[in-house]
């Protein structure tokens, strides 16, 4: 296919910025820019989240890039294209759009998924999504996109094929190769490979699976061996799975139906997803589901639940579930749960937390480890190459990977006689030429935390003082003092998280500090946090957090 770009002109660069998705799974915001340097044209592809972890970030939901260098460049930004559904590509759309509003495309799917999330947040007649057809193309000043259709673990995954006068870029999003994906339309291996025969100058590129070897497997593989483990379970069956995995939806439906059991969706995010997957065309043969209040109505061996909660999200249906917390869904002895998902890093000991949780109910918990349930949606070491083989780029970007991915990914992309690989960290400006990428510029990159309703930017540091809190507790204490500054009553001392035999004596180093000689009444509140903090450490070993505050009358 053939678009009309203007020649370049002797000053214009073509430049891959990534904010989010470089050094992490998750958060994926890429830039693309094209004009002389002090006068750019941008593009942005995706635009998502990666979810806070108590460990780490406690209060904090959802992360998502710092895109001030966007906000500076407002003015220049053409517009949002998402290549597919997933909340680590769309997740921040409704909260970062207010500070771009810049138009947003997506095929159908996509475009259903982002319309559910500005209505929540708000925004829904400030913002229409422009829907692009699948296999569709776009032009946006210097750049024209044609998406093209491939597999992954959600409905319409696109790779974008970005033309510029200054070369091509495939931008593969997230993707595998399924030959039988059971829902969708499978990879356009002979559009990618008409694109390595015109030219690639760059190859931005999924690195999940980088370090393993062979091929993801395929759905149709999955499903045969879904079928054949449900049948042979008595009791209640709960499936737990993304419910983004539409196609892995109805491979279960179609087990449970071919079983004599009847569908309960457990979850919002399950019912959402099943919602918007029949209003866009697909799940046209899923069976009638029920609805939560209705499962203790059914035999348990007529019963099969579709769960949120594969990740051990501590407020996904599951784990209230396994916690005796649902109002409507129990299971016990003779009852399974069924993971079809894989461990995300990072969510391990939630995930096993909640396992051991069902297992004491006497639940049957069965894994990827014990079954065939599960197949990644990403690429693997045999697939990345055949896309290097299709598209024969000049230049390999890693993308979409924890530094050690994009690191093997490069190092294969070399072996694979792609002259050019190269591992970047957000905030670096690449500027992408044959024979010649090298980073130009950095732009600010870090995260912003959603606490709440608040979205704050990482620096401020409210995790790292709930952190602390969480390890050794906190000491309040508040001072009554004369206008002089001395003592008028007894201080008021507070402790949260404090072991008991910890208090009198930090009561008695408050009362030691108020009563001995100072240099002064100005430092009465510092002298107080010292002596309580270090009569804590003496005991305990531990420092709380300690706030003095001081009355006068």
């Amino acid at each position: 296919m053939i678009f009309d770009l203007a020649a370049p002109r002797a000053n214009d660069e073509l430049v891959f910025l990534p904010l989010g998705g470089a050094g992490e799974i998750g958060m994926n915001l890429n830039c693309y820019g094209y004009g002389p340097p002090d006068a750019r044209k941008w593009i942005i592809v995706d635009c998502g989240v990666l979810f806070g972890r108590e460990a780490t970030t406690p209060g904090v939901d959802v992360m998502m890039p710092d895109i001030r260098f966007l906000e500076e460049n407002r003015e220049d930004v053409l517009g949002l294209v998402l290549t597919h559904g997933h909340e680590d590509h769309i997740g921040a759309v409704a909260h970062l759009w207010p500070r771009l509003r810049c138009p947003v495309y997506a095929t159908p799917f996509t475009a259903r998924l982002v319309r559910h999330k500005l209505e929540e947040a708000g925004l829904e007649t400030r913002l229409r999504v422009k829907v692009v057809p699948l296999g569709g193309n776009l032009t946006l000043g210097p750049f024209a996109m044609e998406f093209i259709s491939i597999t992954h673990s959600i409905p319409e995954p696109n790779a974008i094929a970005i033309r510029t006068p200054l070369g091509v870029v495939v931008h593969t999003g997230d993707w595998k190769l399924d030959p039988d994906p059971q829902l969708g339309e499978v990879t356009n291996d002979a559009r990618l490979r008409k694109l390595g025969e015109e030219g690639v100058l760059a190859c931005v590129c999924d690195s999940t699976n980088a370090l393993v070897p062979g091929e993801s497997g395929s759905e149709a593989d999955v499903k045969k061996s879904l079928h054949t483990l449900i049948g042979s379970l008595k009791g209640r069956v709960a499936v737990t799975a993304f419910a983004s995995n539409v196609a892995r939806l109805q491979s279960i439906a179609d087990a449970a139906r071919a079983h004599g059991r009847e569908i309960v969706l457990v979850g919002r995010a399950m019912r959402h997803m099943v919602m918007c997957a029949r209003e866009t065309g697909y799940l046209r043969d899923f069976p009638k589901t029920r609805e939560e209040e209705e499962a203790p109505l059914l035999p348990p061996n007529r019963a099969l639940l579709l769960c949120t909660g594969s990740q051990g999200e501590p407020r996904a249906a599951l784990a209230r579930i396994a916690a005796g917390e649902h109002p409507y869904v129990s299971l016990g002895e003779g009852d399974s749960v069924i993971f079809s998902s894989r461990i995300i890093p990072g969510n391990d000991l939630s995930i096993f937390e909640l396992q051991n949780q069902l297992a004491a109910r006497g639940v049957a918990v069965l894994t990827e480890q014990d079954h065939f349930v599960h197949v990644s949606g990403h690429p693997c070491r045999d697939e990345l190459a055949a896309m290097y083989a299709w598209v024969k780029p000049r230049i390999a970007i890693p993308v979409h990977g924890e530094l050690r991915h994009m690191s093997e990914h490069a190092r294969l992309a070399r072996e694979l006689q792609v002259p050019e690989a190269v591992v970047l960290q957000n905030g670096e400006m690449l500027r992408l030429a044959p024979g010649k990428a090298e980073v130009i510029d950095e732009a600010p990159a870090g995260r912003l935390h959603l606490d709440g309703n608040v979205l704050l930017h990482e620096d401020e540091g409210l995790a790292r003082g709930r952190r602390s809190l969480a390890y050794a507790g906190f000491i309040g204490v508040t001072l009554v003092l004369d206008r002089k500054g001395r003592p008028a009553a007894d201080p008021v001392v507070h402790m949260e998280g404090v072991p008991d035999v910890v208090r009198e004596p930090v009561r008695e180093a408050i009362e030691r500090a108020l009563n001995g000689k100072r240099k002064g009444g100005g430092d009465i509140k510092e002298q107080v946090r010292i002596a309580a903090r270090r009569a804590a450490n003496d005991i305990w070993g531990k420092k709380p957090v300690v706030r003095v505050e001081t009355v006068e009358i």
